[in-house]
C-alpha cells in the first residue's frame, strides 16, 4: 500500500478533536519521512512519485470558544478627569500662562483657550464634582461638572472628554460650555407608612443608635445572633435622642411583642448633638423578636424605595 493511501486512512479516522488531530498528523509526517527514505534508494523516479504521493493538507484546529462567563470590559468614565480639569481650568488665568493650574489645564486640553478672570474677581470653586457622564460614541463621552463656590452659587459645566479604546487615556476635546444643571428627580412615597409608638422597639431603636454612635455601652448586647456591627467611633457624639419612628409592617406598632422570628423594617429619625451643634440623622433597620425584646437584625447603608434589607 502507498504510503498516500496510509495517510488518507489514518485521516478518516481521526477524531475531530484538535489534540487527536495533532497526533495523526504528527504520525503521517513520520510515516511520509519513512517512505521517501525507502524510495530514495530506488533512485530519482521513485522519489518524485513519492513526493507527489505524501502531500498533505493540514487543517487547522477550530478555534475554541469564549466561556460563557467572559465579558468585555467596560468603557471606563472619565468623570474624575473632567472634574480635575474644570478645576484646574477655572482656577487658571490666561495672563500668566506659566503659573501652575495653567500649565496643568494646557496638558489635559492642549486645544482649550483659558479663561482671563477680572482683577479681584474670585473666580475659584470651593467644590468641584462630576455629577453625570454620558457615552457618546466610541471614545467620546460628555461630562457634566458643578462647581459650587463659596457664596452658595452653583454652576455646571458640559466638557466633552475623549479616551482610548482601553480607557488608560484621556484628553479634554473642547471648550466646556456652562449648561443648566440636572432636573430634580420626584421622591417616591415613602413605604414607612406605619407610625411606630413609644414602647419596647421604640426603647431598642434609641438604645442601640446610642451605643451605635456615642460608644457609650456595648453595641453587641442589642444585636440579634449572627450579626456583628462595630461602633461608629469616630462620630463621637455626646448625646443621641431619637425623634420618630416608622415602619412597613404592622407588626412593629402592636402593644404586645409579637411571637419569636418576627421580623419588621423601620425608619428611625434621630438627633445627634456634639460640640460642633445639632445633627439630623436617619436610619433604616431590622429588627426581629426573640426571648421577649426586639433585637437589631440589620443596619442598611441608606435608604432603599421598599425599606427592605439589601
Amino acid at each position: 500500500m502507498f504510503p498516500g493511501k496510509q495517510a488518507s486512512q489514518g485521516e478518516a479516522a481521526a477524531p475531530m478533536a484538535a489534540s487527536a488531530q495533532l497526533e495523526v498528523m504528527r504520525r503521517r509526517v513520520c510515516l511520509s519521512r519513512m517512505a521517501v527514505w525507502t524510495v530514495i534508494a530506488a533512485g530519482p523516479i521513485a522519489l518524485c512519485v513519492a513526493v507527489a504521493s505524501t502531500r498533505t493538507t493540514v487543517v487547522a484546529a477550530p478555534a475554541a470558544k469564549a466561556t460563557a462567563g467572559r465579558t468585555s470590559p467596560a468603557a471606563a468614565d472619565p468623570g474624575g478627569y473632567a472634574q480635575v480639569f474644570i478645576g484646574a481650568w477655572l482656577r487658571s488665568d490666561a495672563n500668566d500662562e506659566t503659573s501652575a493650574q495653567a500649565r496643568f489645564a494646557r496638558s489635559m486640553a492642549p486645544g482649550v483657550e483659558l479663561p482671563s478672570p477680572a482683577t479681584g474677581a474670585q473666580s475659584a470653586p470651593a467644590l468641584v464634582t462630576a455629577v453625570r457622564s454620558v457615552q457618546r460614541g466610541s471614545g467620546a463621552w460628555l461630562v457634566t461638572v458643578a462647581a459650587q463656590y463659596a457664596g452658595g452659587s452653583v454652576r455646571y459645566y458640559a466638557v466633552p472628554v475623549v479616551s482610548d479604546n482601553r480607557g488608560s487615556s484621556f484628553a479634554v476635546s473642547g471648550a466646556p460650555g456652562v449648561v443648566a444643571g440636572p432636573a430634580r428627580a420626584g421622591v417616591p412615597k415613602s413605604s414607612y407608612a406605619v407610625t411606630v409608638p413609644e414602647g419596647d422597639l421604640w426603647s431598642a431603636v434609641g438604645e442601640f443608635l446610642r451605643a451605635y454612635l456615642t460608644g457609650d455601652g456595648e453595641v453587641d448586647r442589642y444585636l440579634a445572633p449572627g450579626v456583628k456591627l462595630t461602633a461608629v467611633s469616630s462620630a463621637a457624639y455626646a448625646a443621641v435622642a431619637v425623634q420618630e419612628v416608622s415602619a412597613v409592617e404592622e407588626a412593629a406598632a402592636a402593644e404586645q411583642l409579637p411571637a419569636d422570628g418576627t421580623k419588621v423594617r423601620v425608619l428611625a429619625s434621630v438627633e445627634a448633638r456634639d460640640a460642633t451643634g445639632r445633627w439630623p440623622l436617619g436610619y433604616e433597620l431590622t429588627l426581629k423578636a426573640r426571648s421577649g425584646r426586639w433585637e437589631v437584625a440589620a443596619l442598611e447603608s441608606g435608604t432603599a424605595p421598599e425599606g427592605g434589607a439589601r
